[in-house]
């Protein structure tokens, strides 16, 4: 009987570590901060950023010029003049949000250099990770810097393909 008890103790601890799965945490912003040619890249890329927000700052002063010369010139304007003047307010004004737009706005100049800039450093970030789980068997790396995000994940950990079949989706 102490037998059975020794053995089924064995087999229940042994099948535990089968099924226990190995994680680490990192902290990709405290890695990042550390590596010098991304602060050199973050570095180029606020310079930039300074660069473009200069341009528009002017363009904007002399925008608000325009229409000071304006609101002071408009009562001695004839009405072909007024309406001249408008239309140039009004396409200078589209002008400068358009430019604001291509340089800061949702994929914009600014997104584009970032990625170009921080991307390569990043990946290099990601592709250490992957390395030193591979090597030390981790089936998950979770990232903590913004919020608990998988940075890895081991692929035959993956059950989407098994959700869909539960679902009808996928034979």
């Amino acid at each position: 009987m102490k037998k059975i008890i020794l053995i089924a103790a064995i087999a229940l601890m042994g099948s535990m570590g089968v099924f226990a799965q190995k994680y680490a945490i990192i902290d990709t912003r405290f890695i990042l901060d550390k590596m010098p040619e991304y602060k050199a890249a973050q570095e180029q890329l606020d310079n930039i950023a300074q660069e473009w927000q200069k341009d528009i700052d002017a363009r904007q002063v002399k925008l608000d010029q325009l229409y000071k010369n304006y609101e002071a010139e408009q009562v001695m304007l004839s009405d072909d003049l007024k309406k001249k003047r408008q239309d140039q307010l009004f396409v200078t004004e589209k002008e400068l949000r358009d430019l604001q737009r291509q340089r800061f706005g949702f994929e914009g100049d600014l997104f584009k250099k970032r990625q170009e800039l921080i991307k390569p450093v990043q990946d290099k970030v990601y592709n250490a990770v992957q390395k030193i789980s591979s090597q030390r068997g981790y089936d998950f790396v979770l990232d903590k810097s913004e919020g608990i995000t998988i940075i890895f994940a081991d692929p035959k950990l993956d059950k989407s393909e098994d959700v869909l079949k539960e679902l009808g989706v996928r034979n």
